[in-house]
């Protein structure tokens, strides 16, 4: 089968369509011939070597699926072949047929594209448990997101008004990129640099953020702090620039705001407690089979362009979701 194939840290050099051995699932998995497989963030970091992303070389990118059960490994109930569903597999989504825990399989509901399902297992639902494991959002929030106009941006941007609704302002890393943010439903978007802090503060009439959600590493934390509202919440979920991470803030300076800062990994709960990922996974599903959410996606026509669209990502050039339709 067809695959796309990182040979080695770098960029897109070392990424290559071969022809590999169809995976066969085993006890407690399923596998799934993929119709469309979503492009993360996280694929870019594996591709350049990040410490931690890659168990070895060569390395099977994609970790987001949509397409029809395949086959059913020994254990698995609840799923037969064909059924349409989404899966959040270890890697190797991006080919013909990818393999995932059954615990991270879920339906797909009737009515709900393939391609627009195909943003769930891993972009929708870190946005989903961002806002609700990890950020404890309540509807009137006010809510700060950094990177506003990636993939993760763009569906938080479609989660918040889902959930109730809330003041939702956005930082980009490139000044064209705020508009982007905007058409997306942001209601203020500014570019990261030295005035942004008080323009974040003005945005909020001096009150400040109820919810911090930071993919940079350290990078913005004492923006995030500064920005912060009292009880104010700050999560980082990722080190998108792929810099050393910096020391955390000493305890007093989290006391002193009533401040609190949360890591969050999709990689870390899908193994330590794959029902809340699939909980998640099964939630937003409902949101798109119902019409409460929307995500337009960027179709990548074909396995061969995937590895440009990774470079757009990796440049920070990319805007909003990209799914590439394998089938």
């Amino acid at each position: 089968m067809r695959a796309l194939v990182m040979t080695a840290p770098g960029g897109s050099e070392n990424s290559e369509i071969q022809e590999i051995a169809e995976p066969r699932p085993g006890a407690g998995q399923v596998a799934v011939t993929v119709a469309y497989a979503g492009l993360n963030f996280v694929d870019v970091m594996a591709r350049r070597g990040d410490p931690g992303y890659v168990p070895e070389w060569p390395y099977l990118p994609g970790k987001e699926v949509a397409g029809t059960v395949r086959a059913i490994g020994a254990g698995v109930t609840g799923l037969a072949v064909g059924d349409p569903v989404v899966a959040a597999p270890v890697g190797g989504g991006l080919a013909r047929v990818a393999v995932a825990e059954a615990a991270l399989t879920v339906p797909v509901p009737p009515g709900v594209d393939l391609r627009q399902a195909a943003a769930a297992p891993l972009g929708l639902a870190t946005a989903m448990l961002l806002l609700t494991d990890a950020g404890r959002f309540t509807a009137g929030d006010t809510v700060l997101v950094h990177s506003a106009s990636g993939g993760v941006g763009g569906a938080l941007a479609r989660l918040v008004p889902a959930l109730g609704g809330g003041r939702l302002l956005g930082t980009v890393g490139r000044p064209e990129k705020a508009r982007e943010a905007l058409k997306a439903g942001y209601d203020a978007v500014f570019p990261r640099g030295a005035a942004s802090r008080e323009a974040v503060r003005d945005a909020t009439d001096g009150k400040g953020v109820d919810l911090v959600l930071d993919p940079l590493g350290t990078e913005a934390l004492e923006f995030d702090l500064d920005v912060a509202a009292p009880g104010g919440r700050i999560v980082l979920f990722g080190n998108a620039g792929g810099g050393t991470v910096d020391a955390l803030p000493p305890a007093g300076r989290l006391l002193a705001g009533n401040l609190t800062l949360t890591g969050f990994s999709h990689r870390g709960l899908a193994a330590a407690a794959p029902d809340r990922v699939a909980r998640a996974i099964g939630r937003v599903l409902e949101l798109l089979a119902d019409g409460r959410l929307g995500l337009p996606v960027t179709e990548v026509p074909g396995l061969d362009g995937a590895a440009a669209a990774h470079d757009l990502m990796a440049r920070g050039a990319g805007l909003g979701k990209y799914v590439v339709r394998v089938g």
